[in-house]
């Protein structure tokens, strides 16, 4: 008898897990670096990856900062939520930059340029030294009606080299949670 209900306890219990995590896996718009769900619950992905070295809050706005070898990924949330997850990656390098970019342009296509570089930098060189001094900035993004999300490459001296994943403010408010100012 007490094994029956143990059997009927345990059998309740992966039933409840299941639906909590068909439930959970409705609201991820997209799987990012195989950890993060854009639209994802950002309680959920602290209890599920507990090896944050940051954490911060700001009204209703979460931020993370998980730890990956030598990058750091950034995961923002509104209203419990997560918005935005951020790829830093160390060390920055233009050849990493152009393989990024490739790869990136390969999958979503041709993506708008958004750099920003003092008049007469127009070589390499020239344009990671106005990077490295904050004189400019290198971002690409990819955006389209077909997705709810647009993705950024961008380079610059505050954050170094980052891809990011970003829900488009539209896309957010479906989902409830207001709109972002970013």
């Amino acid at each position: 008898m007490k094994l029956l209900k143990l059997l009927q306890l345990l059998i309740y219990t992966l039933l409840l897990s299941s639906t909590k995590q068909l439930l959970a896996d409705q609201s991820c718009l997209l799987k990012v670096f195989s950890q993060y769900c854009l639209g994802g619950d950002v309680v959920e992905l602290g209890r599920r990856k507990p090896g944050s070295i940051h954490q911060q809050r700001e009204g209703e706005r979460f931020a993370l900062i998980y730890p990956v070898g030598r990058e750091l990924d950034y995961v923002m949330a509104y209203q419990g939520k997560i918005y935005k997850v951020l790829r830093k990656f160390d060390p920055a390098t233009s050849g990493r930059y152009r393989e990024m970019r490739n790869q990136i342009t390969e999958q979503y296509g041709r993506p708008r340029e958004e750099s920003l570089f003092p008049a007469g930098k127009a070589g390499l060189a020239a344009k990671i030294g106005a990077i490295e001094r904050g004189e400019g900035k290198a971002l690409l993004i990819w955006e389209s009606e077909r997705i709810p999300w647009r993705v950024e490459l961008g380079w610059n001296r505050e954050l170094g080299l980052y891809l990011a994943y970003i829900i488009t403010p539209e896309r957010l408010h479906l989902l409830g949670n207001g709109v972002v100012n970013e």
